[in-house]
């Protein structure tokens, strides 16, 4: 007995300037890491990459945006680093778009292949069960 296969898609965006990354997948992690743990460090350690890697990505994003994203924290109480009011503002702009990007590559798929591959992928499966 055969189960169906679930054909899905899956897509990555990211944004450039001049060829330069500026935000995609990795700089969202980072930033939503950020934001969770009010950390560079330990942001960049939940992530896997290097202190110096993770403020190089931040500081090469706001750099090209000409936008401060994060805030450092400095005081007898509170250190680290948080979301600047702009940072969160992008991170949830961007999420936003993410989110409606999925749901049109969901709908192109749906409409121009979907079909096409439950045809290919049954034809298949009618021809294993024969034998």
């Amino acid at each position: 007995m055969s189960s169906k296969q679930q054909f899905t898609v899956k897509s990555k965006i990211w944004i450039e300037l001049n060829d330069e990354v500026i935000f995609g997948l990795g700089r969202i992690r980072l930033f939503e890491e950020i934001e969770r743990t009010g950390s560079m460090n330990q942001a960049a350690a939940a992530l896997g990459m290097s202190y110096r890697a993770a403020w190089g990505k931040v500081t090469a994003t706001e750099e090209r945006l000409n936008m401060q994203l994060v805030e450092r924290q400095q005081g007898n109480r509170q250190k680290g680093t948080i979301l600047s009011p702009a940072g969160k503002e992008l991170l949830h702009r961007y999420r936003l778009f993410q989110k409606e990007a999925q749901a049109e590559v969901d709908t192109l798929f749906e409409k121009h292949l979907l079909s096409h591959l439950n045809q290919q992928s049954d034809t298949k499966s009618q021809g294993k069960e024969l034998e």
